[in-house]
Formats: structure tokens, sequence, C-alpha cells
């Protein structure tokens, strides 16, 4: 009698786990391209949380991913302009840290709205975090130096594309 019933929850459990993967699958088949589609699924298994939830879920966990990197970004920041004795190079890096703590803000403020259901304020703010790499990497080559953070805007440009382009499918 046991058995049926081991059986019974096995099933129900892979259907569930099925279920949210194909959530994950199908939002990021949404975008265009198979390289967008490969670093979309490991930029949400990247967060356990995101093989069970929903789209809306997956916005706020996007959101949280991309607020993560950006905390990181700021951390970095105020290690080189501790380091940094050109007064030039201080004043972009200031500049940085102030993007990257304005960006915090814009992801608050989008959680707020998708949790509120105001998904236009929410891709409004998203739309405006997605331009603060390059507005820092302008700051470094106004200064004539290369920025020392590629790396890290690339891959939160890449967060916030996904994140943005997960909240407007829930405008949809």
């Amino acid at each position: 009698m046991r058995s049926p019933q081991a059986l019974s929850l096995l099933v129900v459990v892979l259907l569930l786990a099925s279920s949210s993967a194909s959530v994950i699958e199908d939002t990021c088949r949404r975008f265009d391209g198979a390289d967008i589609y490969d670093i979309c699924i490991k930029f949400f298994k990247a967060n356990k949380d995101s093989t069970t939830t929903d789209k809306r879920g997956l916005a706020v966990i996007a959101i949280g991913i991309a607020s993560a990197t950006a905390v990181d970004t700021r951390k970095r920041v105020a290690t080189l302009k501790a380091e940094e004795k050109d007064q030039i190079i201080q004043h972009v890096l200031a500049y940085c840290d102030n993007m990257y703590s304005s960006v915090v803000g814009l992801f608050d403020k989008a959680a707020r709205g998708i949790s509120l259901g105001r998904l236009g304020d929410a891709v409004m703010s998203l739309s405006s975090a997605l331009d603060i790499p390059k507005y820092c990497d302008d700051k470094f080559l106004e200064a004539g130096v290369k920025s020392p953070f590629d790396a890290e805007n690339s891959e939160f440009e890449v967060q916030c594309a996904i994140t943005l382009g997960v909240t407007k499918m829930l405008t949809m």
C-alpha cells in the first residue's frame, strides 16, 4: 500500500519540478537567439527558488540577482577608490559609485512595482538601470582611461536586459 502512495508523491514532485523548469524554459525561449536562451537559463538556475516560481517570481528573482551584482560592483568601486591617487579617476569612481548606488534604488522601486501590479513603473525603473554601466564606462572614456569594470558592466548589462525582458513579459 505504501508503494503506490510513494509513487504518487514522486509523480506529483516530478510534475511540479518539470512545470517549474518549463516556466524558466518558456520564459527564456521568448528571448531572441540561442545564446541568450542559454545565458537566461544559467542566470535563473543560479537561484534555487527560480525552479519553483511563476513568471512574476522570476522577475523578482532577476531583480535580486542584478541588485546583488550592483552591490558587488559598488564594493569593487570602493576598493579601487581607496587605492586611487589620481583625482580625476577618483571623481570618475565616485560617479560610478553614485550610479551603482542609484541602481539599487531603481531595483527596489521595480520590485515594489511588480508586487503592487504597477508593471509600467517596474519597466521604467529597469530601463533606467540598464543604462548605468554605459554611463560609468563613458565617464572613464571622458577621463581618457579604459574602464576597470568591463567584466562587471558586461555581466550587469546582460542581467538587466534579462530582468527587463522578463518584467516586460508580465505586461503582455
